[in-house]
């Protein structure tokens, strides 16, 4: 079976790599927005989506004009995976409106961050440096070993408001289940009478909880009438006393009369 793990390192780019990340952030999310903005007007016009190919196709086009040209400057495949996560973010939307519709990226609100993928060994790792198109070699702090079966996968570099960089490490590998002989084994079996029956003939009963509840609540619902009776009584003899203290008074003077004086 096949999983995916990932990792997060720190990394120091140079000064002219972080030029170069700074291109990068803000060619995605002007792609981004721009790509946005053309499906919302599309789908207010004819009622009909932009796709993922014609959106592509359209950038395609775009970079070979002398308006957009710098965005030949940014990593091509990061560019492509800002149009799928906003295709991604419009089927979410459809398929579940709670997850709210689409917003566009700002430079103040957002996290600067674009991802890009490893396709014929453009990504590699090794030796305390982290290789990714159009940077290069980049410093990264490596506190963690990496298995050598593990396949690099893609790669997710952010910038905090602080000015850390960060590079987010998703590799793939196998996952195969350890095989152990077994010692013992249990079977169970539905039963309609118990909870189950088990191959060693135990058959545990059920909690009944339901049941017990229901008797403890019949319990307590016919001592309630008693209760009742019992409190009016009480607050009768209270009244009866409260008007007794008020046409004779009871200070420290007040004599006490006992069953002996009698």
């Amino acid at each position: 079976m096949v999983a995916n793990r990932a990792y997060k390192f720190r990394i120091y780019p140079n000064d002219e790599q972080k030029i170069l990340f700074a291109k990068t952030f803000g060619c995605v999310r002007m792609v981004y927005n721009h790509w946005l903005d053309r499906k919302i007007r599309q789908y207010e016009e004819n009622k009909t989506n932009v796709t993922y190919t014609i959106c592509a196709k359209e950038m395609a086009a775009m970079k070979k004009t002398e308006e957009y040209g710098f965005l030949k400057e940014a990593d091509s495949i990061a560019l492509q995976q800002s149009l799928r996560h906003l295709d991604t973010a419009f089927q979410n939307f459809f398929k579940q409106p709670k997850t709210g519709f689409p917003r566009f990226k700002l430079k103040k609100r957002n996290k600067n961050s674009y991802s890009t993928i490893c396709i014929n060994g453009n990504i590699t790792l090794s030796n305390g440096y982290l290789r990714l198109p159009k940077i290069g070699q980049v410093r990264l702090k490596q506190h963690r070993i990496i298995p050598g079966e593990y396949r690099l996968k893609s790669v997710t570099v952010s910038q905090t408001p602080s000015g850390k960089y960060h590079a987010s490490i998703l590799f793939e590998y196998e996952d195969q289940v350890q095989e152990r002989e077994l010692q013992k084994f249990l079977g169970l079996d539905f039963s309609m009478h118990e909870l189950y029956r088990d191959s060693n003939g135990k058959e545990p009963a059920y909690p009944r909880y339901y049941r017990n509840a229901e008797k403890k609540l019949a319990r307590e619902q016919r001592k309630l009438p008693k209760c009742r009776k019992v409190q009016t009584i009480a607050i009768s003899r209270g009244l009866k006393w409260q008007n007794f203290t008020k046409r004779f008074p009871i200070n420290e003077k007040t004599s006490c009369i006992s069953s002996q004086d009698r």
